[in-house]
């Protein structure tokens, strides 16, 4: 009289979070995409702290301290109390600061509290009204570019011979005693 009905389970309208284990063999499932890396976050050594010594790495750095000695990492923040006193090497630079020595980076922005006491070796230089500059700005050259297999090398000039010393008669200014 009464028939016992099978239970099926109902569907679920969200996917499980991990996938059932079946007997059946499994199928390789395909991988989601990797996600993007993040950017490494800027290390920051503030004021009050004295370096004497290198500070080298891979990574952007924002100095608020005093630095004796080179500086090469990938991006540069000179705080406006930092003094760098050596070699600051970088992919990007912005100087609020104070920088005794050669400055060498692609991109290089002085602020208007920037004071910086060398040569600047840039692709870009940006400064501001107030920023104080003392050295030259030196622009990167390209290297020359190599030619590719099949096309012709321009031809080396060849080397002037050397000068020949200039005749009694042609000097201006003889400074002999007679």
């Amino acid at each position: 009289m009464f028939a016992k009905k099978k239970e099926t389970p109902a569907k679920l309208a969200l996917t499980p979070l991990e996938p059932q284990r079946a007997a059946t063999p499994q199928v390789a499932q395909p991988q989601p995409a990797p996600a993007p890396a993040r950017p490494k976050p800027a290390s920051l050594i503030a004021q009050g702290l004295t370096i004497r010594g290198d500070v080298v790495g891979d990574i952007e750095v924002h100095l608020d301290c005093v630095v004796m000695g080179d500086v090469k990492v990938g991006k540069l923040i000179v705080g406006p109390n930092a003094r760098i006193e050596g070699a600051v090497v970088a992919q990007a630079m912005e100087i609020h600061g104070m920088v005794i020595g050669a400055v060498t980076a692609q991109s290089v922005r002085l602020y208007g509290t920037a004071r910086v006491d060398g040569d600047i070796t840039h692709e870009q230089l940006a400064m501001e009204p107030g920023a104080e500059f003392q050295g030259r700005s030196l622009k990167f050259r390209r290297p020359a570019p190599t030619p590719q297999p099949g096309q012709h090398a321009p031809a080396a000039p060849t080397p002037a011979a050397p000068p020949t010393p200039p005749s009694a008669s042609q000097t201006p200014y003889n400074h002999s005693a007679h």
